[in-house]
Formats: structure tokens, C-alpha cells, sequence
């Protein structure tokens, strides 16, 4: 088996009851995201900054698109 050549496949889980979402690489947490750009910063940091955030088959979304950060209306808001 060709590890080389093994593509990760990140996953941004659907938003918390305060709209952060945990990035996942398989069983690894990489870290919460809060926003779009947060989950740019902790791929960077995972050395996965070549991947494409919006438009990667590399990442899945679960609950939502990389638009959907339900914590961050309510803030603009007030």
C-alpha cells in the first residue's frame, strides 16, 4: 500500500448549538472552526494548505456548505 499517494479526506461536521464546526481528518480532530477562514488556518497548520476549501472533493461538508456558520448571523446582527 501506497501511502504517497493516499489523498486526506477532511471533514467539516455540522455546526454545534454555537455554530463552531469541527474539521476532521478520519479519526483526527483537527480543530473548531468558527469560520470559513478558520478552517483555511487549521488546514495550513495540518500542512493541507494546497486544498481547495470551497471547492475540494478532498472535504466534505456535513450540515451545511462552506457559507453555512449559523453562529455568525446572529452576531452581525447585534
Amino acid at each position: 500500500m501506497d501511502h504517497l499517494t493516499r489523498h486526506p479526506h477532511i471533514v467539516v461536521h455540522s455546526p454545534a448549538l454555537d455554530g463552531s464546526r469541527r474539521v476532521t481528518e478520519g479519526d483526527v480532530t483537527l480543530g473548531l472552526a468558527s469560520h470559513l477562514d478558520d478552517v483555511v488556518e487549521i488546514l495550513r497548520l495540518a500542512d493541507l494548505d494546497r486544498v481547495e476549501v470551497e471547492e475540494s472533493d478532498l472535504i466534505e461538508w456535513q450540515g451545511g456548505g462552506p457559507d453555512d456558520w449559523p453562529g455568525l448571523s446572529e452576531h452581525e446582527d447585534a
